[in-house]
């Protein structure tokens, strides 16, 4: 079984924040794959979708509790299914990488994410896949350093943001289905 994470905050608060484009991405994956609604599961502190891709079973998760403990959720999840952290797909924001863009690793550290250092510590390994949706801002096609990235990642997508997520989203969309 795999295990497709969407990092993000719970809460109608931080919905449609450049912190919640796991949650976003795992949405409209659920909604490419025909997977059922997502259902809170309290046992893994999670809310799932259980379907199929590919003639592979998959499990899209949105962990309910902080970006900073997602790894208690994706700990759990893992004892449950008895699966390791080769069958983990983890999608996040990353402030590094210029919104429209985004990138795939593997065996990484965190690079500061607080969330993907939860799941790191959590797990014991870094030895997962993750797609890493670019927010960050570009000037002259080098990253802009951004004090006050606390705020600026709670913060909401502009109209012209979104455009440029909703043109990468069909290629996310794909490339997760090549992880699988």
């Amino acid at each position: 079984m795999k295990i497709i994470v969407g990092l993000g905050n719970p809460g109608r608060e931080y919905a449609g924040t450049r912190h919640n484009i796991g949650f976003e991405i795992i949405d409209g994956l659920k909604e490419a794959s025909g997977f059922p609604d997502f259902e809170s599961h309290k046992k893994f502190n999670a809310e799932i979708s259980k379907g199929i891709i590919d003639n592979a079973e998959v499990l899209l998760v949105k962990p309910q509790t902080f970006m900073n403990l997602s790894g208690t959720a994706v700990r759990s999840l893992l004892d449950f299914y008895k699966s390791s952290a080769d069958d983990i797909i983890v999608v996040q924001d990353d402030l590094d990488i210029a919104l429209g863009k985004y990138k795939v690793s593997a065996d990484s550290s965190s690079a500061g994410h607080n969330g993907a250092q939860n799941i790191i510590d959590q797990l014991g390994t870094q030895k997962f896949k993750r797609l890493r949706v670019g927010i960050g801002e570009e000037r002259d096609g080098a990253p802009v350093c951004r004090l006050g990235a606390h705020d600026f990642v709670l913060g909401k997508f502009s109209e012209e943001e979104k455009i440029k997520i909703g043109d990468i989203t069909g290629n996310i969309l794909a490339e997760i289905k090549n992880l699988l």
